[in-house]
């Protein structure tokens, strides 16, 4: 049988296989069929579909997005990608980050949107997702909040304990603070300066070009549907998503 669509071929299978928990060599018990878990997984990221329509193929929808939420909770998604990204391009690092529309879905429940990165902005109910990527346009790291806070204020805690030639960024992030943090790490600002600068601050015009690598990445993220638009009432779940839409990227 051959693979479906959405679902992972055998190269990518044999990337991330040894990193999932469950494996035959694993202390106790052990995860029933992990590959046909992580495929329906993979269904419900790229369709935008919602849980209860998974397909019977991959098992009770009720066990797999339980599964799911508890593999977000323990941070498997997480860790898988972090091992991917140890083969990264530290040349240039680059910051940026995309706002996308938040389902009326993810404000509901009992507890509503109270403290799950929600916020207003102009596109309506919103989440902001503030990503770090190498020099080949790969995501290094994420953090999300609500969709009406502003870009440089993340941007110290993406580069946290980070290295690299330099760090590109618009100019969103042209701050003097942001720039001496970037000087500690004894990298380049490659940040265009904002007109409300009185003395400009010149950059390389030849290294910016690579920033369009970053706005590449989301645009693939964005074939994610639920990357392109929060469903997710909590923000754990939604990150989860995030993860694995990058492990993707990691392994096409």
């Amino acid at each position: 049988m051959g693979v479906k669509r959405y679902e992972l071929n055998e190269a990518q299978w044999s990337r991330i296989a040894p990193l999932l928990p469950g494996k035959a060599s694993d202390p106790g018990r052990t995860g029933v069929d992990n590959r046909l878990f992580v495929n329906g997984c993979l269904w419900v990221l790229r369709s935008g579909a919602h849980w209860r329509d998974l397909p019977e193929r991959y098992g009770k929808w009720k066990t797999v997005h339980r599964r799911f939420s508890r593999w977000c909770h323990a941070g498997v998604w997480e860790r898988v990608f972090d091992a991917l990204t140890a083969d990264r391009d530290n040349q240039y690092l680059m910051i940026d980050s995309t706002i996308v529309r938040a389902h009326q879905q993810a404000a509901s429940g009992k507890r509503g949107a109270k403290d799950q990165a929600l916020g207003r902005s102009r596109g309506g109910l919103t989440t902001k997702i503030h990503m770090l990527a190498d020099a080949l346009g790969r995501p290094l790291r994420f953090i999300v909040t609500a969709g009406q806070v502003g870009d440089i204020t993340q941007a110290p805690a993406l580069l946290h304990d980070q290295t690299g030639q330099a760090v590109l960024g618009d100019k969103a992030y042209d701050s003097n603070a942001l720039r001496a943090t970037i000087a500690k790490m004894e990298a380049e600002a490659v940040i265009p300066s904002n007109r409300s600068r009185k003395v400009i601050i010149p950059h390389d015009p030849i290294i910016y070009k690579h920033r369009n690598r970053i706005e590449r990445c989301f645009n693939r993220l964005k074939h994610f549907r639920r990357f392109a638009t929060r469903y997710e009432r909590r923000t754990i779940h939604f990150i989860g998503f995030i993860h694995l839409a990058a492990i993707m990227i990691w392994i096409p």
